[in-house]
């Protein structure tokens, strides 16, 4: 039978994720997932096809899934050329790229092949360039291949540039679609979606649930904010902006710990879309923590341009002017956060300056289409990542997990770090999740 047309899909993985089942008293599950973001909705899906027999549930605090991360991102699908060969983020990028875009195929999701450009503008460039492009073929990543400036017009008419890396496998997806729809393969599958459930404590049961005829079979007790519960045998947590808080409340180690940046994007007016036709991106600077500015095409038709990195003032603050006095608080009382200011004093600067004046991101923008000018662009939207920080104020940039010690430690698995590209990766990072889950709890 062939898959549902995709809006079809969209819809009806809305509206299955957001219609949680009635709450019984006290609901019991053998595995629950908290986050329902892409890497949480990914690992519980991949939990339940091995284990259909057992029950599954997924937390999430909103009242919609992917609300986040997962739905405030560039929505590139990466190849894996930047990352560490032999990394874990390397090698699950690869795979994942190939996973998702399978994962389309077979669901009718629509995506675009759109390609990617990486750009020496100037001459001192093309070391880094020429490196960078080796390390993609340590990584086997598909089809890569370095082109003139010749080449580099035919792709893209109105980009200048001195060399590139052209990177044809790399495309564009609405991730929210995709984690929809692995919410929609997790509930067909018998899983139960809790929306509106935000996890504010776990600890043993002292005793078995009334009415329950199970026992001490679940002796884990999660309590939401609201006052409700869930009981269960294990838990994994994927809480993204809040996996530290979560590590901690479970009894186990804050660090790393979350230290949230927005990145703001701009937008090119629609009728100057046709400056851009695929993803074209600066050559990465080792002196700096963040990548830098650069064009997105998105599924809409729309081209994002940036975005910059500056310290959030809320975890899960979009705008300008949001502010949490406990998120805030949080990040300027921690030392790795002033460690790594201190290093990058007149990179932070910039950013801050760029994120204030749009002539200055306009100025970044113009080293690779000249023709861009301010009247060109409009203020766009934002995300924030979630950024783990260890105290010496050094990015944590591959995955981590993390469980603890002592009864409710031993029974819980923290996803606390999945950075970028941890959308490609979804599916390569819920195998990876699923094969730690089974060896640590014995599925």
């Amino acid at each position: 039978m062939p898959p549902p047309p995709p809006l079809l899909r969209l819809v009806r993985a809305w509206g299955l994720a957001r219609a949680a089942p009635p709450r019984r008293r006290c609901s019991t599950f053998d595995v629950v997932v908290v986050g329902g973001g892409i890497v949480g909705l990914a690992s519980a899906r991949e939990l339940i096809l091995r284990h259909p027999s057992l029950k599954f549930s997924v937390l999430e605090k909103e009242e919609e899934l992917a609300c986040h991360q997962s739905g405030h991102n560039s929505g590139v699908i990466h190849s894996g050329i930047y990352y560490t060969p032999g990394s874990l983020k390397a090698r699950l990028c690869v795979q994942g790229a190939a996973l998702c875009y399978e994962y389309c195929d077979q669901k009718g999701i629509p995506y675009k092949q759109c390609g990617k450009l990486i750009v020496a503008v100037e001459q001192e460039e093309i070391p880094r360039l020429k490196a960078l492009y080796e390390r993609g073929l340590q990584n086997s990543v598909r089809d890569l291949k370095l082109i003139s400036t010749r080449e580099i017009k035919e792709k893209e008419p109105f980009c200048r540039g001195l060399m590139a890396i052209d990177s044809p496998y790399t495309g564009i997806v609405n991730y929210r679609q995709v984690a929809l729809s692995y919410a929609e393969d997790f509930q067909e599958m018998g899983g139960t979606v809790l929306t509106d459930f935000e996890a504010s404590g776990m600890e043993m049961a002292k005793e078995s649930p009334p009415e329950s005829e199970d026992g001490m079979k679940y002796p884990v007790v999660v309590r939401n904010s609201k006052g409700e519960e869930i009981r269960c045998q294990h838990i994994v947590t994927c809480a993204g902006l809040h996996s530290d808080r979560l590590s901690e409340i479970s009894g186990c180690s804050r660090e790393p710990r979350i230290v949230p940046f927005r990145g703001d994007y701009l937008v090119l007016k629609p009728e100057k879309c046709y400056m851009v036709k695929g993803n074209i991106y600066p050559v990465p600077d080792p002196r700096f923590p963040f990548l830098g500015v650069h064009f997105t095409p998105r599924m809409d038709g729309s081209v994002w341009l940036g975005p910059n990195a500056v310290l959030a003032f809320k975890r899960e603050g979009y705008k300008l002017y949001d502010f949490s006095a406990r998120d805030f608080l949080d990040a300027v009382a921690y030392s790795g956060l002033w460690n790594l200011v201190l290093r990058n004093i007149s990179y932070g600067v910039s950013e801050m300056y760029r994120a204030c004046f749009l002539s200055a991101q306009v100025k970044q923008l113009q080293k690779f289409i000249p023709e861009v000018t301010i009247s060109d662009v409009l203020r766009g939207p934002a995300g924030v990542r979630a950024q783990a920080l260890d105290r010496d104020g050094n990015l944590v940039d591959d995955f981590v997990f993390d469980g603890g010690t002592g009864d409710i430690g031993s029974r819980v698995l923290h996803v606390r770090n999945a950075p970028s590209p941890a959308a490609t990766s979804s599916l390569a990072i819920a195998k990876m999740v699923a094969d730690e889950v089974e060896r640590r709890f014995g599925l």
